[in-house]
């Protein structure tokens, strides 16, 4: 396969004469002449190193990149190298003119040239290191890692596309996941610019997870959260959630100002939901390992940000676990959270954000979950997401297998997340064992 990217000339297919090649520097030929063809020479071999990836390069087929990444990765740089290759040409162009006149103007110009080439290969390495430091990844100690996670975020993919009530068209390239210290998860969405690619669109979505959440997989819940933000643009959920959740806020007597908190709240909220409904009840004891800090940390309330206050998100996810029918677990982890924070406040928030969350959070759960949507089919996400009592069975069954040191079977990859914490609560087997036999099938599972 060809990417895009390699239709764009290359400085390494020009003549001998247009580089201004020489075997061997002419007798006389004095020192401004020699730096002045030495300029438009590297900005050339600087346009030739930052080349279109290569499927080969990175390893491991079954760890590295995927075909489809490379090449919407490769499309990418086309658009940076198109104008790379022009700025080469001029600065080609300025060189052999001020080596034939060096009058002012020509060094002048030449000097523009080159300044302007710089430039377009300051932007372009960056991008191009950018995705060589991602995709490197995957030839290390950490690849298995991350094609596990890969694995998890491309199951919750196909289960969202399956479940919708009418055809969409599939998205591609699927998430890739990649490594990095110093920062919790997060993730970058499809289609939308980045600044780290010179804010050009984002050609698939990137999952940042950090080192702390691989090793302890039973809290990579935050995969399927960070999925689910892609999800809620790549489904059409983006505008028609917010809309949804003013309407019903609104409907229900909730203040108008607390009603935009929550509609500003509503990508974390609906992310939390979402993948509570992807991977079952364990979900929410990861979100827990997140959000249980100090109470200053849990209860406070910071203006213009995007995730609810901790302490209500709790209350939002045991809501949704009411609703699927998992009574018992939001009963129980409903104890759990008000034994650790046993004096219901807010720090700094509105007094008529707690007064009303009783009301809110019901209405906030029905809106994202049970309401349907024309983008999915006039299904509600709970429905295109479906997880009942039997999803549950699968997962604590599979949590028995892994345990063991056994294939789990059939059961989703989305689901070892539950049934690898399922495990560790249960004490089956110690966390080290248990982590290996997550990552051995997971990476089992790529090959």
């Amino acid at each position: 396969m060809r990417a895009a990217v390699e239709a764009l000339p290359a400085a390494s297919g020009e003549s001998a004469s247009s580089t201004g090649f020489r075997r061997a520097r002419p007798s006389g030929e004095d020192e401004l002449t020699a730096w002045l063809l030495s300029q438009a020479t590297n900005v050339e071999r600087h346009l030739e190193a930052l080349r279109p990836f290569r499927w080969s390069e990175f390893g491991d087929p079954a760890t590295g990149p995927s075909r489809a990444h490379l090449a919407a990765v490769n499309r990418t740089m086309a658009t940076l190298r198109k104008p790379l290759y022009s700025a080469t040409r001029s600065a080609r162009r300025a060189a052999d003119e001020a080596v034939a006149r060096p009058g002012q103007a020509e060094l002048a110009r030449l000097l523009r040239a080159k300044s302007r080439a710089q430039r377009w290969v300051k932007t372009t390495e960056g991008v191009w290191d950018f995705y060589l430091d991602l995709f490197n990844q995957r030839q290390g100690a950490f690849a298995p890692w991350l094609v596990a996670c890969d694995r998890v975020a491309l199951d919750c993919y196909q289960y969202a596309y399956l479940g919708i009530g009418r055809w969409r068209s599939i998205p591609t390239p699927p998430p890739f996941c990649y490594l990095r210290t110093g920062s919790g998860p997060a993730t970058s969405r499809r289609g939308i610019p980045l600044r780290r690619l010179g804010n050009r669109l984002n050609p698939f979505p990137l999952i940042q997870l950090p080192y702390h959440r691989l090793v302890n997989p039973w809290t990579l819940g935050a995969v399927l959260h960070e999925v689910s933000h892609n999800l809620q643009n790549d489904l059409g959920l983006a505008r028609a959630i917010p809309l949804q959740v003013a309407a019903r806020l609104v409907e229900a007597g909730v203040p108008r100002e607390v009603t935009g908190v929550w509609v500003r709240w509503n990508r974390e909220t609906f992310a939390d939901l979402s993948a509570l409904l992807l991977g079952g009840p364990a979900v929410v004891g990861s979100l827990f390992d997140v959000i249980g800090r100090t109470e200053l940390e849990t209860t406070g309330f910071t203006p213009r940000a995007v995730h609810p206050v901790p302490y209500l998100r709790a209350k939002i996810s045991v809501e949704l676990l009411r609703r699927m029918g998992f009574t018992r677990h939001a009963e129980s982890y409903a104890a759990m959270w008000h034994k650790l924070y046993p004096r219901a406040k807010l720090i700094n928030a509105p007094p008529a954000l707690l007064r009303t969350a009783d009301k809110a959070i019901p209405e906030v759960v029905d809106a994202m979950c049970f309401t349907s949507f024309p983008s999915l089919g006039h299904r509600p996400l709970a429905k295109v997401l479906r997880f009942e009592a039997k999803e549950q069975a699968m997962i604590e069954e599979a949590a028995r297998r892994l345990a063991d040191g056994v294939s789990p079977g059939v059961v989703p990859e989305r689901f070892l997340i539950g049934a690898v914490r399922f495990a560790l609560d249960e004490r089956m087997a110690p966390p080290k064992r248990l982590f290996g036999f997550f990552m051995e099938e997971l990476g089992r599972r790529a090959r």
